[in-house]
C-alpha cells in the first residue's frame, strides 16, 4: 500500500511538472517558417499584445521627441505609462500561453522604461536618457527577432 501511494504522489508529481513547464516556460508555441517561435493566441489575446507593443513604441516616439526638447520630464511620463504598473492588466490566461523568453523580454522591458523613467527625472542627463532608450530597443529587437504572433482562429 505504501509503495502504491509513493509511486501515485511521484506520478502525480511528474504531472504537475511536465504541465508546470509547458505553461511557465514553453508556452503554446510552434516553429515559424522564418525560425522564430510562433507563439499561437486567441484574437483578442493577440490584441492585447499587440497594443501593449504599440503602447512601447508610442511611448518610445515621445522620449524621443522629449530628449529632443531637452524635456526629461516628458520623457519620464512617457516611459512611466509603460513600465511595471501597465503589466499587471495581462490575464493569467494568457501569460500561461507565452513562452518564458518572452516573458522575460517583456518584464525586462517594462522594468527598463521604470528605470529610464526614475533616471530622467533624479539625473537629468539627456544622453544617459538615451543610452537607456537604446539599450530598451534592443530588446524590442531582440523580441521581434526570436518571435511571432499568430492567432489560433
Amino acid at each position: 500500500m505504501k509503495a502504491f501511494c509513493c509511486t501515485t504522489a511521484a506520478l502525480l508529481l511528474l504531472i504537475i511538472g511536465v504541465v508546470g513547464y509547458k505553461l511557465l516556460v514553453l508556452g503554446e508555441t510552434r516553429p515559424a517558417e522564418n525560425g522564430r517561435s510562433a507563439i499561437q493566441l486567441d484574437p483578442g489575446e493577440r490584441d492585447l499584445v499587440l497594443a501593449e507593443m504599440r503602447a512601447f513604441l508610442q511611448s518610445v516616439q515621445i522620449i524621443t521627441q522629449s530628449l529632443t526638447d531637452e524635456d526629461l520630464t516628458g520623457a519620464a511620463a512617457a516611459a512611466q505609462k509603460v513600465g511595471r504598473a501597465a503589466a499587471g492588466d495581462v490575464p493569467v490566461s494568457l501569460m500561461a500561453k507565452l513562452p518564458m523568453g518572452f516573458k522575460e523580454l517583456g518584464l525586462s522591458t517594462h522594468r527598463a522604461f521604470d528605470e529610464l523613467a526614475l533616471d530622467a527625472e533624479q539625473l537629468g542627463d539627456p544622453a544617459h536618457t538615451l543610452g537607456q532608450l537604446a539599450t530598451l530597443l534592443g530588446n524590442c529587437v531582440g523580441c521581434h527577432a526570436a518571435f511571432r504572433i499568430e492567432t489560433t482562429q
